[in-house]
């Protein structure tokens, strides 16, 4: 992209933002599609403001761009916003739900959206091998710094489910696998839960959380992308796919997700099994 198109690309979106703060969202639409015009990688994010608008359907996930885009200019300062002061502690909720279904060991641990590593750390004590992957490079070299995995990529959750392969060519297969505030960014869980359920040995575990979505605003879907921009998911719909995929579900919990403004965010915690 020359710095034409960058400096358009900007003005549109700037455009925008303004639109829609003033309540605009007539002009605040057209200004978005004119950024999804000059370029359609979004790495604005602007489809998913158009969908929280009620201006489009809500989109199957999030565009990776805009995700790499979005993590890399916070990676210097995630886990301060992500803990201090939006009180994420999702990783502890799973430690404890695993101890509290009795499940103490895993030989391999494939930790999606792992970011700076609070899974890998709040799991190192019950897995022996751990594998953590996300979509912004900043985050992961902030994981690594961690020294908490044994391997780290930089790849979307769902492509490294369907095409990671190891240097011999083999598909490497996982006794756990968490994607904790992975789901707030996809829509439609189906291809995220089939990639699990073919990554997992026979019994292995998927640990994940979701925002709850009433089946009120679920519009028919199970998903939508909220006013907050991210993905909420109505429990029917979670449950329908994981026993699609070929899951049974261990546990199925409300929790707390994160601060929103200050107001509790409400979500679950599931832990399933491969069956």
């Amino acid at each position: 992209m020359n710095q034409e198109t960058e400096d358009a690309l900007a003005d549109a979106y700037n455009a925008g933002l303004d639109l829609e703060k003033s309540g605009d969202l007539d002009g605040a639409e057209k200004a978005y599609r004119r950024a999804l015009e000059l370029d359609s990688a979004d790495p604005a994010g602007v489809s998913i403001r158009l969908a929280a608008m009620g201006r489009d359907p809500s989109p199957q996930k999030m565009p990776d761009a805009y995700m790499s885009t979005l993590f890399d200019q916070h990676a210097d300062v995630f886990d301060k916003i992500l803990v201090d002061q939006l009180g994420y502690c999702v990783p502890l909720l799973v430690r404890e739900a695993l101890r509290e279904l009795n499940l103490e060991q895993f030989d391999r641990l494939l930790d999606l959206g792992c970011g700076t590593g609070l899974s890998g750390v709040a799991l190192s004590d019950c897995t022996s091998h751990r594998t953590g992957v996300d979509l912004s490079e900043k985050i992961v070299e902030l994981a690594f710094d961690r020294q908490i995995y044994d391997d780290l990529y930089v790849g979307e959750a769902v492509e490294f489910l369907e095409e990671f392969e190891e240097d011999d060519e083999s598909r490497p297969t996982w006794s756990l696998i968490t994607a904790t505030d992975v789901l707030p960014y996809i829509g439609n869980a189906d291809p995220l839960l089939a990639g699990a359920s073919d990554r997992l040995e026979n019994e292995g575990v998927f640990a994940f959380s979701t925002e709850t979505l009433s089946e009120a605003a679920s519009e028919g879907e199970g998903y939508k992308v909220g006013d907050k921009r991210r993905f909420s998911h109505t429990p029917a719909y979670i449950a329908e796919r994981l026993a699609s995929a070929g899951f049974e579900v261990l546990l199925e919990q409300k929790i707390t997700v994160r601060l929103e403004d200050g107001d509790p965010v409400s979500g679950q915690l599931v832990i399933a099994r491969k069956l």
